[in-house]
C-alpha cells in the first residue's frame, strides 16, 4: 500500500514539472518591447484609432465621387371616381366619355448628383482628414515610445529586484552563520551575551530587508507580465546582457533631435494643418453650391399614360442666403482653435526642450554617481576586511564589526542600482528626443 502511495506521489511530481517549467520564460529587452508593442492595451487602442481616422478619410474622399440613386414603385390603385374635363373626354358625337380604369401605377426613377463647386468645402475637408489621420499615425508611435519606456523602467527594475535579492539572501546567510558562530562563542563564554544579541538583531533586519526585496520582485514581474499579456504567474528572467545592448550608440548633445523626432509635437503639428484647413471649410459657407444633375424616369399609369425614357440632364445651384450672416461664426471658432493649437505647440516645444536637457543631465549624474559607487564597493569590501582582522585580533568590537558589514552590503546594492540607473538614464535622453523607436529597430510593427 505505502508503494502505491510513492507511485502516486512520483506521477503527481512528474504531471506537474512541465508546468512549472512554463512558469519561466527569459526575456531579451528587445523581446519584451516587442511583445508589448504587439499586445499591450495601450498599444492596441492606438492602432485602433489610426483605423477609425482611416476610415473616416475614405469617408470624406467618397464624396468626390456622385450620388447615384435607382427607385421603383408599384401602387395598387383603388377604384376613384375620374371626371375627366379636357376636349378629350368628349366623342364626335357630343356624349362624354367613359373614363379610364385606372388601378396601378408603376414608376422607376434613376438620379444622379455630382458636386461641381461648393466654396472649396470637398477639398479642404478632405485636408481636415488626411492631416488628422496623420496626426492619428504620430501618436500611435509615440505611445510605443511611451510603451517601450514603460518596459524599460519595469524590465530595469526586475533586474535590480532580483540583484538586490541575491546580495540580500547572500548576507542573511553570511549573517545566520555569524549567529551560530556567536552562539558556540556565548555558550563558552567567549563573548558576552550582549554581542549575541546584536547579530541576532541584524538576522532579523536582514530577513526583513529579503522579505520586502521579494516583495519588490514579485510585484514588479507582476506588472511587466501584466504588460506583455503573459500569465500573472510567470517568472521572467532578466539577463544583464540585455540592458547593456546600446551603451555604444551616440547620444543627442542638444534638443534639436527632439524638434524633429518627437511624435507627440509631430501629431500636434499636424492638427494645427487641420485647423486651418477647418478655416476654410468654414469660409466655404460664403460661397454658392453647384452641381451637375442627371435622371432617366419611366411611368406606367394603367390605361391613362405611359412614359418611356424619359432622360434629363442640368445644373443645379443653391445658396443659403443666411450663411452671410450666421457663418461669420463658424469662422470664428475655427481660427480660434487654431489659436489654441499653436499655442498648445510652443507649449509643448518649451516642454520638450526641458525635458532633453533634463534627461541629459540625469544622465550625466548618473555615470558620476556610477562611478562612485564603484569606488564605495572596493572602499567597503577593504574596509570590512580591515575590521574583521580587527576583530578577530580583540581591536575592534562587534559594533564595528557588524557596521562594516552593512556598509559594505549597502556599497554592493547600490552599485548594482547605480548600474542599471546609467542604462536607464540612457533610455530616457533617446524617449526626450524621440529616437527610441528607431533604436530597437522594431518601428514596423
Amino acid at each position: 500500500m505505502k508503494a502505491n502511495y510513492l507511485l502516486l506521489f512520483g506521477v503527481f511530481i512528474l504531471g506537474i514539472a512541465p508546468t512549472n517549467a512554463q512558469d519561466k520564460k527569459s526575456l531579451s529587452l528587445e523581446e519584451a518591447i516587442r511583445l508589448a508593442w504587439e499586445k499591450s492595451n495601450e498599444v492596441t487602442l492606438a492602432n485602433t484609432k489610426v483605423m477609425t481616422k482611416k476610415h473616416e478619410l475614405q469617408s470624406v474622399k467618397n464624396h468626390r465621387y456622385p450620388d447615384l440613386k435607382a427607385s421603383a414603385q408599384y401602387q395598387r390603385l383603388t377604384k376613384a371616381d375620374i371626371d375627366l374635363k379636357s376636349n378629350d373626354a368628349t366623342n364626335e358625337s357630343g356624349s362624354q366619355s367613359k373614363a379610364p380604369n385606372v388601378d396601378q401605377l408603376v414608376l422607376g426613377q434613376i438620379t444622379a448628383n455630382l458636386p461641381i463647386f461648393s466654396g472649396f468645402k470637398l477639398q479642404n475637408s478632405i485636408k481636415v482628414s488626411d492631416n488628422l489621420y496623420q496626426a492619428e499615425t504620430a501618436n500611435a508611435l509615440q505611445t510605443k515610445e511611451e510603451t517601450a519606456m514603460q518596459v524599460i523602467n519595469y524590465y530595469i527594475a526586475l533586474y535590480q529586484a532580483e540583484k538586490t535579492v541575491e546580495l540580500l539572501t547572500e548576507n542573511y546567510k553570511s549573517a545566520a552563520q555569524r549567529v551560530k558562530d556567536f552562539t558556540e562563542l556565548e555558550k563558552n563564554e567567549i563573548v558576552p551575551k550582549n554581542d549575541l544579541l546584536k547579530t541576532q538583531l541584524q538576522l532579523s533586519k536582514v530577513k526583513l530587508s529579503l522579505d520586502k526585496a521579494k516583495s519588490d520582485l514579485n510585484v514588479v514581474n507582476y506588472e511587466l507580465a501584466t504588460l506583455l499579456k503573459l500569465n500573472p504567474e510567470t517568472k521572467i528572467e532578466v539577463n544583464e546582457s540585455d540592458l547593456a545592448i546600446l551603451e555604444m550608440n551616440t547620444l543627442p548633445k542638444d534638443e534639436n533631435p527632439a524638434l524633429e523626432n518627437r511624435k507627440d509635437l509631430e501629431a500636434l503639428r499636424f492638427q494645427e494643418k487641420a485647423s486651418l484647413a477647418s478655416i476654410k471649410v468654414a469660409r466655404s459657407g460664403y460661397y454658392p453650391s453647384l452641381s451637375l444633375l442627371a435622371g432617366y424616369t419611366t411611368l406606367d399609369l394603367k390605361n391613362v399614360v405611359m412614359v418611356q425614357n424619359a432622360m434629363n440632364f442640368g445644373i443645379g445651384l443653391s445658396y443659403n442666403i443666411s450663411d452671410i450672416f450666421k457663418n461669420g461664426t463658424e469662422v470664428k471658432i475655427a481660427k480660434s482653435k487654431a489659436a489654441e493649437l499653436q499655442n498648445a505647440e510652443n507649449m509643448l516645444t518649451d516642454y520638450i526642450k526641458i525635458q532633453v536637457q533634463k534627461a541629459l543631465e540625469n544622465y550625466d549624474l548618473a555615470l558620476k554617481q556610477d562611478e562612485v559607487y564603484s569606488q564605495a564597493v572596493e572602499q567597503g569590501s577593504e574596509n570590512y576586511r580591515i575590521i574583521k582582522d580587527k576583530y578577530d585580533n580583540g581591536l575592534a568590537d562587534t559594533n564595528d564589526l557588524l557596521e562594516a558589514d552593512v556598509e559594505q552590503l549597502s556599497a554592493k546594492i547600490n552599485k548594482t542600482v547605480a548600474k542599471t540607473n546609467v542604462i536607464q538614464k540612457y533610455y530616457n535622453v533617446l524617449a526626450a528626443s524621440g529616437q527610441l523607436n528607431q533604436t530597437f529597430n522594431l518601428s514596423k510593427i
